[in-house]
């Protein structure tokens, strides 16, 4: 990159299919998941596609559970120059698997990725955006199996996720035995108010001008933002789960405008995986922000 060149911002693909998602939690059971139309290969193709087309790169955080049953797409994804991280096995959230099952599930997870792109994942994020102060161990396991990126956590408070008050702009997280770069998913300052902007859900429901906001603001402060879907977003025709309330209209809302909204996005800035984005800004290092979790209980 030179300085001539367009700030490149992040863009991330979190490998999963539609039975999988939290908002269907509860009305789709884990026992019955290889009953279900598997539909993921296909959206991720529209993904890469449309990707190629407009000349940009991502990082993909797949499911063990999914590289399992579509090692081709995976080998696609990796063939076609994109970054491929550990979205960890089967979506469970870190407080569920545990510490020990936390480990394993890594470890599964990067056994199947390595077979399929010929390199071991050091870059992940977690079911849910589920490392928060309740699972403050989970960074150090990380350092210890070899991963240098996280993207789990989430600078905003909410009921299932997030630790409020942590660093907006990409910084080191310390931990135990070491320290990860951590890079969270954009945020937009509305009213003085900080709130999550940069995913699908929020792509699918805002105006595109929310999204871009978030976006200049991390320009005007020299930093990528991050910006992350599914490819069940992209994905309108999916079998229908009856799930009502909240979680049901933020599963289904709008998924006929996705691919045509994330285009339109792509042809405006430019996009990277996470690491080709983080390196953009590698000689300042030592200045980033930092989070020492190392002392927290957990």
């Amino acid at each position: 990159m030179s300085a001539s060149d367009p700030l490149a911002h992040a863009l991330s693909v979190d490998v999963e299919d539609w039975f999988q998602v939290l908002n269907l939690a509860g009305h789709v059971d884990r026992a019955d998941w290889d009953k279900c139309e598997l539909r993921c290969g296909d959206s991720t193709k529209r993904l890469l596609e449309l990707f190629d087309r407009r000349g940009a790169k991502a990082t993909f955080f797949v499911l063990g559970w999914i590289a399992e049953r579509i090692p081709d797409v995976v080998r696609e994804i990796a063939a076609a120059g994109h970054e491929v991280g550990s979205h960890g096995w089967d979506h469970r959230v870190l407080g569920e698997l545990g510490p020990e099952g936390f480990r394993e599930d890594l470890r599964r997870t990067a056994r199947v990725l390595r077979d399929l792109t010929g390199r071991v994942p050091d870059s992940f994020r977690a079911c849910t955006w589920s490392i928060t102060l309740r699972t403050s161990w989970a960074p150090a396991i990380l350092v210890e199996e070899g991963y240098v990126l996280d993207s789990s956590i989430y600078p905003v408070a909410h009921p299932d996720y997030g630790i409020p008050g942590a660093p907006v702009r990409p910084y080191r997280l310390i931990c135990a035995g070491g320290e990860l770069v951590e890079f969270p998913p954009l945020t937009c300052r509305v009213f003085g108010r900080r709130m999550p902007v940069g995913g699908g859900g929020y792509l699918r429901l805002f105006p595109l001008w929310v999204l871009e906001r978030g976006l200049r603001q991390a320009e005007a402060e020299g930093w990528p933002g991050c910006v992350y879907l599914h490819p069940w977003e992209v994905d309108p025709g999916q079998p229908r789960v009856k799930v009502g309330g909240l979680r049901g209209f933020r599963h289904y809302v709008n998924l006929n405008k996705t691919l045509p909204k994330l285009d339109r996005l792509l042809s405006r800035h430019r996009f990277v995986g996470l690491a080709a984005a983080l390196a953009q800004r590698a000689s300042c290092r030592a200045k980033w922000a930092a989070l020492d979790v190392s002392g927290l209980s957990g």
